[in-house]
């Protein structure tokens, strides 16, 4: 048996609860994973709340994209992996539990270098900053604000960004800077005076804008300091981005992902793991928690707790 945070009903953390469940088999082209971490998103709770948009309920529904384990059982059609090998996983639908199916193609091998909750801690932040970074076609000539660069995603748009030689200005309060300028940003500390502050440390003008804040600041910043808005994007706002004529990937977007952009975000998950396993990559790494307290996980992140926060089975 397995045994898998769910819940039935939209609401608070009360919602979720523990249940044994058989344990699922790999259908064709599936990977079943023995979990070891779990990575906790922003969209997990809002999912489970109904603040995001999700199909009717027709049973019980598990949570969770992000995570890392061990390869327990390969479906027909997959030939890239092994029973028993250590492996990264993004796209699950179900990986608060203690084993889950994946679809292959979200499924990649874990440089021994990188631990459980490393490679549970990149899916949706380094798939979307990487997707982001890259789909604006930030290069050495630019440089890029980021609104909100000690959050997961603001940190991973830092460290794309700069890889590729662009400079970066990265918002955050006075107590994270010190996070933003160990990745080679900038920092400015959001609120009144954010523009003059943002043209001080950026004399020479801001080329692209990428809001991980979803504030009316850090957008009234970023259409009065760029002046191609193709080149602002929200990663938050993206059901109001078309009135202001700026691009948005998910964040409540109507204008569903191109083929080419998802698979920019498959992409990003190894890209990652061999940058985390060479050093050139970090993730910041919070509290750890265990599978039954998955409800006071996502509270603790959505009331702005530092670090990527990790389940543990």
């Amino acid at each position: 048996m397995t045994q898998a945070i769910q819940y039935s009903q939209t609401g608070g953390p009360e919602v979720l609860s523990l249940n044994e469940v058989p344990t699922p088999t790999p259908g064709p082209g599936q990977v079943l994973v023995r979990v070891e971490a779990v990575g906790v998103n922003p969209v997990d709770g809002k999912i489970r709340s109904g603040l995001r948009a999700s199909p009717p309920f027709t049973g019980p529904r598990g949570l969770g994209e992000d995570g890392a384990g061990t390869v327990l059982a390969l479906g027909d059609g997959v030939e890239a992996l092994r029973v028993g090998d250590p492996v990264a996983f993004s796209g699950a639908g179900g990986a608060y539990a203690t084993e889950t199916v994946v679809d292959a193609a979200g499924v990649y091998p874990r440089p021994a270098a990188v631990s459980p909750a490393q490679g549970a801690a990149i899916g949706i932040p380094a798939g979307t900053a990487y997707q982001v970074v890259r789909s604006l076609a930030v290069t050495g000539a630019d440089t890029v604000l980021v609104h909100a660069g000690s959050g997961a995603v603001g940190q991973a748009v830092i460290q794309f960004a700069r890889l590729l030689g662009a400079r970066v200005i990265a918002t955050s309060s006075e107590r994270r800077a010190h996070r933003v300028t160990d990745l080679g940003a900038t920092q400015v500390a959001y609120g009144d005076g954010l523009l003059e502050r943002v043209r001080t440390a950026a004399p020479d003008g801001i080329t692209v804008a990428i809001d991980c804040a979803g504030t009316d600041e850090a957008i009234d910043v970023s259409l009065e300091l760029v002046t191609d808005r193709s080149r602002i994007a929200t990663i938050v706002r993206g059901a109001e981005a078309a009135g202001w004529g700026i691009r948005a990937w998910r964040g409540g977007s109507p204008v569903p992902m191109t083929d080419a952009e998802v698979t920019l975000r498959r992409e990003a998950i190894p890209v990652t793991l061999a940058l985390l396993a060479a050093g050139a990559f970090h993730v910041e790494l919070g509290r750890t928690f265990p599978l039954t307290d998955a409800g006071k996980a996502q509270e603790e992140l959505a009331a702005g707790a530092d670090g990527k926060l990790i389940l543990v089975p």
